[in-house]
């Protein structure tokens, strides 16, 4: 009887359902593991120690990442039989080996060089086993399909990108996880459309996962960090959202996003994409050091120097870009370079209004000496 509703069970008619359990299955076991984690990494020491340049006083478990991971295979797990096992699998397994890579990164200390490895290799994963990867650029610049060997080069830059983004924006309470969130659930919008069952169900997991974390991250009393297994394997999930869904929309001329595609990924995840490039823009080009050299340049700490709270910071950087994914989506019917000056237009004026109130501000204390 089993078999038989499994050989006549269409997932496309359930996909609501599907992303709904996936979600609560995500839910109730980041929920579940939290307290557990929070007392070995108590007992055992495992706590990010402030310094210098943090944005936090004290000790605090940088753990979080183990209840991210375990929340999504276990969500991926149960539902992943009815749909697209082997993206699934292979998603699994590339989120698997950034784990353990982020795992002895957040107790010991893992060189740049054998992480952006481990990223090399985990995108590769997808890339070489499912040739999921940007195919063109919607005609930007003229750009319609890329050559095979660009393509692969310009996928794995993309995923690197992406995960050290939401690495390095993780420096503020509930940052890098809101972005995530956020991103996430566009992500799923956009699936949903085009019926990608496995991303559709995948970013419902993402996002049970992240809900409970981010009460712990947002806590006094039992707060909680994501610590880099946390940033890289979220960093690596949207960037697979990113790819996939510029491939899927290049893939099919009469696609909903066919003319948007790259825009709309620009708009989802604009914050993280714009501070990382300041970032090491100022690193490597004012500081000349490593752009993985830590400092206290981003743009949220900027808005804390201002006396912006870790959470007021989140709120505005979170409803800017939230501001910003939604007048882009309601230009994705123009020309695609029309659609790309109307992002950096309207995303540069957004972010640049922290730059506006500081100068502002330096002339009010001027006035009032």
């Amino acid at each position: 009887m089993v078999k038989e509703l499994l050989d006549n069970f269409n997932p496309i008619n359930y996909i609501g359902w599907l992303a709904l359990v996936a979600a609560f299955i995500s839910m109730v076991v980041s929920a579940t593991s939290y307290p557990a984690i929070l007392n070995v990494a108590k007992a055992k020491n495992l706590l990010a120690t402030s310094d210098s340049r943090s944005s936090h006083s004290g000790s605090v478990p940088n753990l979080g990442g183990i209840g991210i991971y375990l929340s999504i295979v276990v969500a991926i797990t149960f539902i992943g039989a009815l749909l697209d096992t082997k993206s699934l699998l292979l998603i699994l397994g590339s989120i698997t080996l950034l784990f353990f890579l982020g795992l002895k990164d957040d107790i010991l200390v893992l060189s740049p060089l054998k992480k952006f490895t481990g990223q090399l290799l985990a995108a590769s994963l997808l890339i070489i086993f499912t040739d999921t990867r940007i195919l063109g650029l919607s005609g930007i610049l003229g750009i319609t399909i890329l050559p095979y060997w660009l393509s692969v080069i310009f996928t794995l830059f993309v995923y690197v990108l992406i995960i050290n983004a939401f690495n390095l924006i993780d420096g503020v309470d509930g940052l890098a996880g809101s972005l995530a969130l956020m991103a996430s659930i566009a992500f799923g919008y956009v699936f949903y459309r085009y019926e990608d069952i496995s991303m559709v169900v995948l970013a419902a997991s993402l996002c049970g996962a992240l809900i409970p974390f981010l009460f712990l991250n947002f806590s006094k009393r039992n707060k909680m960090f994501m610590g880099d297994t946390g940033s890289m394997i979220i960093g690596f999930i949207i960037g697979v959202f990113a790819v996939r869904f510029i491939g899927d929309s290049e893939g099919v001329n009469s696609s909903s996003y066919n003319s948007s595609s790259p825009i709309l990924v620009l708009a989802f995840l604009f914050f993280p994409l714009l501070d990382t490039l300041r970032i090491f823009f100022i690193r490597l080009v004012i500081h000349r050091k490593s752009p993985f050299a830590a400092d206290k340049n981003h743009l949220h700490h900027r808005f804390l120097s201002l006396g912006f709270s870790h959470k007021q910071t989140t709120a505005v950087i979170v409803f800017v870009n939230s501001m910003l994914i939604f007048s882009t989506y309601c230009f994705r019917n123009f020309e695609i370079h029309i659609q790309l000056c109307i992002l950096l237009t309207i995303g540069t004026s957004l972010y640049s209004l922290y730059f506006i109130y500081d100068w502002l501000k330096t002339i009010n204390k001027n006035k009032t000496r």
